[in-house]
């Protein structure tokens, strides 16, 4: 899936992965959700990440249901948690994040954090 905005761009400032699993038919049916979002939030960096083709990447992450939403800006987890199919839902996070309203509690391992913002990275070339 084709990326709108550069992590080096500038007006980038939050980080929006979806982790899924091939097999998950909830995944398959949020995939329409998420390209919309890509739209609504073009200042946004999203990435698609198939959790067993990245399985090294999200090992020391605890994914306990899909689809399971990251959110970051810079090298700071703002939210990172399973997430209903549903637009309404995603987007408010997503604009909270972008008004700087998220605390930035979410754990995650910065080793998980860099690959995620390494693979949005590759998806944009």
């Amino acid at each position: 899936m084709g990326d709108t905005a550069s992590m080096t761009d500038p007006r980038v400032t939050v980080l929006v992965a979806c982790l899924c699993a091939a097999w998950c038919r909830t995944c398959d049916a949020y995939v329409e959700t998420f390209q919309h979002l890509r739209t609504e939030f073009p200042t946004a960096r999203f990435v698609w990440v198939d959790v067993e083709d990245h399985a090294a990447l999200l090992d020391d992450l605890d994914v306990v249901d899909f689809p399971t939403l990251v959110i970051a800006s810079g090298d700071r987890p703002l939210f990172a948690g399973p997430v209903l199919p549903q637009p309404a839902v995603a987007s408010q996070l997503i604009r909270t994040a972008l008004a700087g309203g998220l605390s930035g509690t979410a754990s995650m391992p910065p080793s998980v954090l860099h690959g995620l913002q390494q693979l949005a990275a590759v998806d944009a070339a």
